[in-house]
This record gives C-alpha cells, structure tokens and sequence, in this order.
C-alpha cells in the first residue's frame, strides 16, 4: 500500500525517520502491528508527540529550585532563554499537538465499520502517543508544582486545608501558580499522602517529583483503558470506539499525562470501580468495587456524586424499578464502606475531614472563562454597584446556590422512580457540578466523556461537535500555558502560537480532503461547484 507523509511535514526527513525508527523490531510492532492499515495514523501521532516534548523543552513549566537540575544547566539555553527558540518552540508545541490531534481523527477514520475489533489498535495508539510526553516538561497546566507543594505542607506538620502553600519560603521558585497560593487544597487524604511520599523520596526536587506524579497519572490511564472496554461491553457498546472517544483522546495524552493531573487517577478508581459493581456481584466484589469508588473521593472529592449511581449499578437489570427500601439498603451499604475509606485515609494523614469545608472555598479562584464564575462575579459587581456590598458576598452566594443546584440535579437523578442508566446519570451529575461551578478548565471535559461513551454510540453533530471542541481546547490549552522568560515578549509568543494553532485548526476543518470530510457543514461548501467531492470523501487509502 502506498503511504503519503503527513500533510505539512518535510517528507524527506519524516521518510528518514520512519526508515531509521523502522530499523527496530519493537517499534515495528507497535506502529505496524498486525493492522497495517492504520500505521500512518499511529507514525503521525507519535511524531506529535515528539514534536509536543521538544517543544515543551522550551516553553513547558520549569521549577528554578536549586535542587532542578535543568535550572542549574545551560544545556536548555537556545530553546529557553534565546526569544527564536522559545518562538520555535511554541511553534512546535501548538503544532505537535494539532498533529497529535489530526492522527486521532485519521485513525477513528481508518477503523469505522471495524470498531469490534479495534480495541488492541487504539490502546496500542493510547500507550505509543503518550510515552514521548513521560519526558515532557509539564505543558498545559504547572498544577503539578502545587501538588509538590503541598505534600511539602503535609510533610511539614502543617495542614493543606487549612494552611496555604505560601506559608513556606521559596514557594514561588518551586513553581506552583499563585493563584493557588494562598488556597487551602482542593484534593482528597488519599492524594495529598500520595504528595507527601513523593517529597519525601524525592527531597523536593522537581525533575524526579515529576517523573512520580507522572507514574500516578500512568496508572490511572492504565486503570481507564482497563475499565472503558469492559463497561462498553457490558452496556453494549463497542468497547474500541468507547476507548478511542475518550481515552484516547488527545485531551487525556495532553492533560493527563503532559500536564500530569491526578485526574487521571480519580477517574481510573471511580471507572474500574464501576465494572465490579454488577446485579447479583458477589459481596467481596461489590466491596471492593465500592471501595475503589471511595479513593476515588479520597483523590477529589467532587466525585462523591458518584456514590448513589454506584448502588445503582448494583440493582441494575433487576426487574422494574429498585423499591425505596431496597435502593435506602444498598445506599447506606455505600455510605458505610465510603465513610470507612474516608475516615481511614483521614487517620493516616492526621486530617481526618478537613476536605468538606475545603471544597466549599473554590470560589475564592474563579477563572473568567467560567460561565457561571462571570454570572457570579456580574452580579457581585451588579449590586455593589447599587447597594455597596461587595462583590464576593454576592458572588459567593451565587456560588453556593449554584453548588445547591448541582446537588439538588444529582439527588432527582438517584430519586427519580425510574432511574436514569447509573453511569449515564453519574456523567450528568459531574457535568451539572462543573457548568454550576466557579472553576471551568479544560480537562473537566474528560470526566464525563468516558460515562457518556460506554453507555451509548454517539453520531452526527455531538461528534463533530467535540471534533472542534478538542481542537480549540488544544490551542487554547497552548496559548494559555506557555512558561516564557520575563524578558521574551509573552503576548507576541502567544499571538505567535495562536496565529499558527487557528491556521493549523482551518485546515484540518476546511482544507484537508481527509479530516474535512468530518464536518459536515465543510463537506457541502467544498462540493459546491465540485461533484467529485464525494469520491474524494470516500477516499481514506491515504493519509
């Protein structure tokens, strides 16, 4: 079959590349494999990986500890320090990421009609795309270096929920944003003893702290890619286009492990949670199904929402709807393991239900791009304006009712006399918790993409819908996230990246006869006046 080079590439040096790659029978099985036909996919996601690790190389989050050993080199000068590296390497990133982004649409493509029998190839792409970016910098959020610096809090005697990261000197040059600075943490025991294990064995020094934090978002992939399948499976789904939806995604590579969030983790025990928790399970299973579902509350709390669909799943395909005494029996089931979990993790790190109250003080860091954080924030400003109160006591009460809401949506849900599917209803509560909150950012959208995935096949514009959803996340991600030093020019570095990431996202939407063919809208302008157009949609024999 003949191959053409991804659309932008210099095919001279991609061609020299695969030729030297290819002289290794490992990356032979991992490209190639036994599925020949979706190789180009899976070269061109790993070329955007690599390109996201160089490129983070020089405009990806660096601590200036002296315990950094890239701080105390100048092996990174030409991409950090010089203004042409650090353009290069913005290029690069937003490029990279765009092309990582192109692979998975190319991919999802080439297996159509195949999904029964996708599943070895999309976890195969999952792992190859992800493995470059285990070296990366931390791009698209440093909220790693808060979660250093809290584990230092922890280690210290102090306490995260109520003492702030702040409070210990040289906070700053460990690089954690201050904007959670003087927040208490929004993170469960579980995750914060995890923190406080990985200063300790790595004396705070941030090239190791990464490579750990890393292994925990790693696991928490390995958990999604292990619980995705089985729950598609179960509930009918085909379990390849379930783990390519969502998994897969470049959003996970990009969020989860470039940008190292325990995310990952906390979805991974709520997932694999969920498959042990069948009708009739046995009791040593449900525990421990209800059990996995616990730490995943003891990571972030936010998913304790999960816990009434989780007795749920325990009565689902029971005949007609579960009687109140039967549902009330199973939930204090879930109660009681949950509060066991909870209380447990709160004794071994000595802060027992500190988290409850912290949870409650989000607010405090509304982000502008947060619909309901603007509607707060409009009407503290509103009537401040009239009434001189104060904007955060206004804003703030906004922000409880909206809290208020999301908790009132997630008990009709579990209430109601015929129950939403379990999973399904878990994914509407989270997505009810993060549209009614202060906080919106973009790895959000993965903790509801694998609920709504297992449980039904998605067509038409929701796809294409996400389609353009990820890609405007990515550039957005890049623009937003780019470490530069105080003397290279920030906003021409970003309107550089943005100028570069809105070109790439036109053509892979308007221009490419491959990926273009997925929007509708773009099919019907590029055949107006070309009746050929439709051979070419139909064409997927190339890259």
């Amino acid at each position: 079959m003949s191959v053409s080079e991804p659309t932008g590439a210099p095919s001279g040096a991609l061609a020299g590349l695969r030729r030297r790659l290819g002289d290794f029978p490992l990356t032979h099985r991992l490209v190639g494999g036994p599925d020949e036909e979706t190789a180009p996919s899976l070269w061109q996601g790993l070329i955007g990986s690599l390109l996201i690790m160089i490129g983070s190389w020089g405009v990806g989050w660096l601590a200036m500890t002296p315990t950094s050993v890239f701080a105390r080199t100048t092996v990174l000068n030409p991409l950090r320090v010089e203004p042409v590296g650090v353009v290069v390497c913005a290029i690069l990133l937003v490029l990279g990421s765009l092309l990582l982004v192109r692979a998975w649409l190319r991919l999802g493509q080439r297996l159509e009609g195949r999904w029964a029998t996708a599943g070895p190839v999309v976890v195969r792409a999952t792992w190859l795309w992800a493995a470059p970016l285990m070296v990366a910098f931390p791009v698209f959020s440093r909220d790693v270096y808060s979660y250093l610096g809290q584990g230092r809090l922890l280690h210290a005697g102090l306490n995260p929920y109520e003492d702030w990261i702040s409070e210990l000197p040289g906070w700053f040059m460990q690089g954690a944003d201050s904007i959670w600075a003087e927040s208490p943490s929004p993170y469960g025991p579980l995750f914060l003893l995890i923190s406080r294990a990985v200063w300790f064995l790595t004396g705070g020094s941030p090239e190791p702290a990464l490579l750990l934090f890393r292994l925990v978002s790693v696991a928490g992939l390995a958990l999604c890619l292990w619980a995705v399948p089985r729950l598609a499976r179960r509930f009918g789904t085909e379990p390849g286009w379930s783990v390519w939806i969502s998994v897969a995604n470049p959003l996970f590579a990009l969020y989860m492990i470039a940008g190292i969030h325990n995310d990952s983790l906390m979805m991974g025990l709520l997932l694999a949670g969920f498959v042990l928790l069948t009708p009739g399970a046995s009791r040593g299973r449900g525990l421990a199904g209800l059990m996995l579902v616990s730490l995943s509350i003891a990571i972030k709390p936010l998913t304790v929402l999960a816990l009434p669909f989780a007795g749920l799943l325990l009565l689902r395909g029971a005949p007609g709807s579960p009687r109140w005494g039967t549902r009330a029996k199973v939930w204090t089931w879930c109660l009681l393991v949950a509060a066991a979990v909870l209380t447990g993790m709160g004794a071994l790190t000595g802060l027992w239900f500190g988290w409850i109250p912290a949870m409650l003080t989000s607010g405090d860091a509304a982000f502008p791009y947060a619909p309901f954080g603007i509607l707060g924030l409009g009407a503290g400003w509103a009537v401040d304006a009239v009434a001189g109160t104060g904007v955060r006591p206004v804003a703030d009460l906004v922000y409880t009712l909206g809290t208020v809401a999301a908790i009132g949506f997630t008990a009709w849900l579990a209430l109601t006399r015929r129950p939403v599917h379990p999973v399904l209803a878990t994914g509407l509560a989270l997505l009810a918790a993060v549209l009614l909150a202060p906080i919106i950012q973009p790895w959000y959208l993965l903790w509801v993409l694998p609920m709504f995935a297992v449980v039904r096949r998605w067509r038409g514009w929701p796809v294409w819908t996400l389609y353009l959803l990820v890609m405007v996340l990515v550039v957005v991600g890049v623009v937003d996230q780019l470490s530069v030093a105080q003397w290279i020019s920030l906003f021409w570095v970003r309107i550089t990246a943005a100028v570069v990431g809105l070109a790439y996202m036109v053509f892979i939407v308007f221009l490419d006869p491959k990926t273009s063919t997925l929007f509708p809208f773009t099919a019907r302008w590029r055949s107006r006046g070309r009746p050929e157009a439709t051979t070419h949609q139909t064409n997927q024999e190339t890259l």
